[in-house]
């Protein structure tokens, strides 16, 4: 009849040792699989975020977060197969684990608003935004906190949590840029040339001169100012570059004033 382990009477009395050198093998291959899974689905995601200039940082961070978790399962796994009672521990681990997080609350909302920052992507490193009051370009984006270099050159320190709250306007996002803007005529400007005022306008923007210029959308005479007669002009630009508009505008305004002279 077939020979089984037991039938050997020199290794029956290390029967257990033995099962818990095959239990504590399978657990070690296990983890070392999913561990290289892990690593590899990491390396394949940020060289594939790689031109999307995302920080690497809060990617390897959270691999290592991972794999900390999975050593610590494959920890309790052993133990549990060595015959230890696991449950007091699993429990004090918990409490510890809430406490922690408790005194951590501000840090560790933190650093999970840097990971919904990463993954959402509302803004991203090299991005022209608006947050509130400030305007600038994003220069880093870090576990605790995000930088961003405004406009007068200093730079401004915000957390990831206040960013995830705020409402944050991205001029990256825009695909054309809409301009809208008044002037005014004096109020001793004949009706006349107050009608011709819409056409002065449109053959100016239409113009070929101007070739930013995506397409008018309007020209109205909109309101009765303190001081003025107020016209609302309404145009798209083909590129969403600051510095293009501005040229653009006052391209315009030198145009409008030629025209009226």
């Amino acid at each position: 009849r077939p020979y089984t382990l037991n039938n050997f009477t020199v290794l029956n009395q290390y029967s257990t040792e033995l099962a818990f050198v095959f239990t504590l093998a399978e657990i070690l291959l296990i983890t070392f699989v999913i561990t290289r899974v892990v690593n590899v689905l990491f390396t394949w995601y940020a060289e594939k975020r790689a031109k999307q200039k995302m920080s690497e940082h809060i990617l390897f961070v959270l691999r290592k977060i991972i794999n900390a978790l999975i050593f610590i399962f494959a920890f309790l796994f052993i133990l549990d197969a060595s015959g230890y009672d696991i449950t007091g521990l699993a429990v004090g681990l918990g409490i510890g684990g809430i406490a922690i997080a408790f005194a951590l609350q501000n840090v560790l909302s933190d650093v999970f608003s840097a990971f919904s920052i990463y993954f959402d992507k509302p803004f991203e490193v090299g991005d022209f935004i608006i947050v509130g009051e400030h305007a600038g370009i994003v220069k880093k984006i870090g576990m605790k906190s995000t930088r961003i270099q405004l406009l007068q050159g200093e730079e401004l320190v915000l957390s990831n949590g206040e960013l995830t709250s705020a409402s944050i306007r991205n001029f990256k996002k825009m695909k054309k840029r809409r301009i809208v803007f008044t002037f005014g005529v004096t109020y001793n400007t004949p009706l006349k040339k107050l009608e011709k005022i819409p056409d002065i306008i449109k053959n100016i923007i239409n113009s070929e001169k101007l070739s930013d210029v995506d397409k008018l959308d309007r020209v109205h005479f909109k309101e009765y100012g303190d001081f003025s007669l107020n016209f609302e002009v309404v145009y798209y630009m083909k590129t969403r570059d600051y510095t293009r508009y501005l040229d653009m505008q006052q391209a315009i305004n030198f145009a409008i004033k030629e025209a009226f002279e």
